[in-house]
């Protein structure tokens, strides 16, 4: 009988224990280790890795993110506040993550804005008149477009219709590439010398403060958008290239459009044709949107579905995008503009850069001075030469004396 009795209490004891390593089980596997977090919302897992690996270099715990800023640079300090109220849970000024939204101008805003021209005018130069590929098939319309940009770059000539056709000739002299085809065009176009500076190529052409101010941006998850009238698959092709300082996702990079077509659509409308499993997806020649001025809030829209809060840009083309973001109806919202016055590391314009500075104070946007804001522009290894014409050729360079190429060493200014 007293075997009888004991058995059961044995059993009850097991179970108490059973019970206990449930619990603590339980707590274990509800408690995240230290450091560890959710993807923000309304970005995937891998986009937050991938942001938070590009930020590494210039965005670490205990170090100013914007160390390539002057202290007194307006920018650096709204900025850094702004992003803090943003950011701050009991702060009346924050945004909760799906609503951190900013765009970004390319040309002049985070890249060389002209050397002698826009990246995309002068890729288009390099397809029209000297790749050995192409320039034999070049139509009339595109040398003509081409020769406009050359006599632009030499003489400084205005045309009011050059973006559009621009925009044409780039899509008729890239027609019937993949896309893979046309990003590996863009990267090899890429490695060309910058013509104005040494120890840059065309594709090295990001400004390191502004690559910073991104990289702040992404580190305190603000959902970055790049919003241009360079065309989208040349500025594609840019931002898929590993040398790249800032890593977005290609469906955050908008440009203008050109359209895409099945390989074998031929001249048959899209809704004349399906797209079978033998065709590929190409160029198909035709312009479409240039995103510029008001363009730029309607593909914000369409693209993007959100009202930004932040605006960053450099010309009058991005004051549509800016007033955008200021007039957001539900959050403290703000806009920069560079101002290009920079003479001596930089391609800069002073009657543009004075324009913007009173455009500026008229509209409420942040100046940002490259001259004085800056500590560097494109960093160490950089220099710059002096703006050079279309015109300038290796031959003419490569019959200087030593002499001046000494006085010019002497007078290149570290960028």
């Amino acid at each position: 009988m007293e075997n009888e009795k004991t058995v059961p209490s044995w059993w009850r004891i097991a179970a108490i224990v059973a019970a206990a390593a449930c619990v603590v089980l339980a707590v274990l596997f509800a408690t995240k280790p230290a450091g560890t977090s959710e993807p923000a919302k309304g970005s995937s897992g891998s986009e937050q890795n991938s942001a938070s690996s590009a930020n590494l270099s210039l965005v670490k715990d205990g170090e100013d993110p914007l160390s390539l800023w002057n202290d007194n640079a307006p920018l650096k300090k709204k900025l850094t506040e702004y992003v803090k109220a943003a950011t701050d849970e009991k702060s009346p000024d924050f945004i909760p993550v799906e609503d951190r939204v900013a765009t970004f101008d390319f040309d002049g805003t985070l890249f060389c804005e002209t050397d002698p021209n826009y990246f995309d005018y002068t890729m288009l130069v390099y397809r029209v008149t000297e790749d050995p590929t192409y320039k034999d098939k070049a139509s009339d319309f595109e040398k003509s477009v081409a020769n406009k940009i050359i006599d632009q770059n030499t003489n400084g000539t205005k045309y009011e219709e050059l973006p559009l056709e621009h925009g044409q000739a780039v899509a008729s002299a890239f027609k019937g590439m993949t896309i893979d085809e046309f990003y590996n065009y863009v990267h090899e176009f890429m490695k060309q010398p910058m013509p104005s500076y040494t120890g840059m190529t065309r594709g090295g052409g990001f400004y390191q403060p502004m690559v910073q101010v991104v990289q702040y941006l992404q580190a305190n998850d603000f959902d970055v958008y790049i919003m241009t009238g360079t065309d989208r698959l040349i500025l594609r092709g840019i931002f898929s290239d590993p040398s790249c300082p800032i890593k977005l996702p290609l469906n955050h990079v908008l440009g203008s459009d050109e359209s895409l077509v099945g390989s074998n659509q031929g001249d048959k409308d899209g809704l004349d044709y399906t797209f079978t499993q033998e065709d590929k997806l190409v160029t198909g020649g035709t312009f479409m949107m240039k995103t510029l001025k008001e363009n730029k809030c309607y593909i914000i829209q369409r693209e993007v579905a959100k009202q930004p809060v932040l605006s960053f840009g450099n010309s009058s083309g991005d004051f549509a995008m800016d007033n955008y973001a200021k007039t957001n109806p539900t959050y403290k919202s703000a806009a920069f503009q560079l101002c290009c016055d920079d003479l001596e590391r930089e391609n800069g314009n002073e009657k543009k850069a004075k324009e913007m500075l009173e455009n500026c104070e008229k509209n409420d946007y942040v100046p940002v001075s490259m001259k004085d804001d800056w500590k560097t522009i494109y960093g160490e290894g950089v220099t710059y030469n002096g703006a050079k014409k279309s015109s300038d050729s290796a031959s003419s360079s490569s019959a200087a004396s030593s002499s001046s190429a000494a006085e010019s060493s002497s007078s290149a200014k570290a960028a």
